[in-house]
């Protein structure tokens, strides 16, 4: 049996759903190999549940022992009679499968929120959203008021072709009725193997009879990375979520914004709201890019340092102002970026305190095409802070006034989260907070080839967020803005 291999990623909350990546859980994660040891017990489990435990673990076994001092072995044998009982004693026939599945679901999740199981449907839709692509439409969609409404088709896409267009509101996929399927089964059903067909309707606002769509699912590749070029010559970078070619899009879309600007860039905005991490390799080479040098990340294995990321020269922002902006939705991998160029005093960070998710989890590849999402360490930011539970706090906070709809939800608020350490964490000055009226703009833009929905001159828009990010700007120049 081959070896499981892993790779580090960092896992966040679910986001609006879409029938493109999810949250990759990714976010961010450790250099860590399998061991002999992992490997052992994956196999030992696998088997002894396939067999059904029929005959109880033999005399060598009993000199095992767990952490805890307890006989592994035991628990296993508990677990096998459970399933006997269940498989001969169960009102209906059981699918033995099933139940062994579900049990090793069970005993990962009960770990922490971040950590899962994932049988082989599974693992390959996870390994599809970290690498950026998946067959599919080409659509981005999220639920507003009740409603499956589409952000953008995705250029080039089946979708985009088609005609599909901003706004249209999603009425039926195969004929499914999303006011009684439930709208993470509508997108799950979007997704499809590349050549089969599938019948999307939509309601469009300019149009009185619905429209109905017969699409030709194709593998669809998305961009993590938007770009645009404002006023007075700063550049506007959103990542949605960091995947495998993250890094190099972000060097794509400096080469395209220096280009458009013709001559030095006066600063750069880069927008991490909403973006739920993803791998951790492409945050730390993203936040590389900002700095010339010291520390971006270290990660903690039961309280002992098992990795120490640093800066190498000559990023491509490296000397440019910048101004980060975050939400309680910017998670993990992103949170690891935004603590990494507050730290260094690189970068003025506005916006919400963010979703505080600060440990790492190895993906690791089972037989059968199985995977697992384990936590293995957490990390801390350059100052040693410790993002678990807490989040980054912004240099300039921009809150609401009370608005009683608005739902705060961060890790702190999961069952079972790993709990906060006692770290120096910095703080928001209290002078440095900008309320702004309930009904303010603060979400992230769709995300397209271009950035949609940015002005040119945030000034005149409507986003709270990135105008309290525009001035922060202007104020943190050494030189005075150039003029348009």
């Amino acid at each position: 049996m081959a070896p499981p291999t892993e790779r580090l990623t960092s896992c966040a909350p679910p986001q609006p759903v879409s029938d493109g990546p999810g949250a990759a859980e990714g976010g961010p994660f450790p250099r860590l190999r399998s061991t002999g040891a992992r490997l052992v017990v994956a196999a030992i489990s696998t088997t002894l549940l396939a067999a059904g435990f029929a005959a109880c673990v033999g005399a060598p076994a009993r000199g095992a022992r767990g952490a805890g001092g307890d006989d592994p072995y035991a628990i296993l044998e508990q677990l096998g009679r459970v399933l006997v009982e269940i498989e001969n004693e169960y009102v209906d026939p059981v699918d033995r499968g099933k139940l062994v599945t579900g049990a090793i679901k069970g005993m990962v999740a009960e770990l922490d929120p971040h950590s899962s199981y994932m049988p082989a449907e599974e693992f390959r839709e996870f390994e599809g959203d970290t690498e950026g692509q998946f067959g599919g439409i080409g659509i981005e969609v999220e639920v507003k008021n009740g409603q499956l409404v589409v952000l953008s088709p995705i250029e080039g896409s089946p979708a985009a072709r088609a005609g599909l267009r901003s706004g249209d509101v999603v009425i039926g996929v195969d004929a499914r009725d999303p006011s009684v399927e439930p709208f993470d089964m509508l997108v799950k059903h979007l997704r499809g193997p590349p050549g089969s067909h599938v019948k999307v309707s939509i309601r469009r606002a300019s149009v009185t009879d619905p429209l109905t769509f017969d699409l030709l699912r194709e593998v669809i590749h998305v961009t993590s990375v938007s770009s645009k070029l404002l006023s007075r010559r700063v550049a506007y970078l959103r990542i949605k979520q960091f995947q495998e070619h993250t890094h190099d899009e972000l060097l794509e879309a400096a080469a395209k914004v220096r280009a458009r600007a013709g001559g030095p860039l006066a600063g750069v905005i880069l927008d991490l709201r909403s973006d739920p991490g993803g791998l951790v390799d492409q945050a730390a080479d993203v936040a590389d890019e900002f700095l010339d040098d010291g520390v971006i990340y270290t990660t903690r294995h039961r309280g002992q340092i098992v990795d120490e990321v640093k800066a190498r020269g000559g990023g491509a922002f490296a000397r440019e102002p910048c101004v980060v902006l975050v939400d309680q939705y910017t998670a993990s991998a992103s949170e690891l970026v935004a603590g990494a160029l507050q730290d260094h005093h690189r970068a003025t960070v506005v916006g919400e305190r963010t979703f505080g998710k600060g440990s790492v989890q190895a993906i690791v590849s089972l037989p059968g095409g199985a995977g697992m999402r384990l936590t293995v360490s957490r990390y801390y930011t350059p100052s040693g802070h410790a993002i678990q539970a807490d989040g980054v706090h912004p240099d300039i906070a921009v809150i609401r006034e009370r608005d009683e709809t608005v739902v705060s939800f961060r890790e702190k608020d999961l069952e079972g989260h790993l709990a906060e350490e006692s770290t120096s964490s910095p703080k928001t000055d209290a002078s440095k907070v900008v309320v702004v009226p309930a009904d303010a703009g603060t979400s992230a833009p769709s995300l397209g080839k271009e950035a949609m929905g940015v002005p040119e001159d945030p000034d005149q828009g409507t986003d709270a967020i990135l105008k309290v990010g525009w001035q922060a700007l202007w104020q943190a120049s050494p030189r005075s803005p150039p003029s348009p």
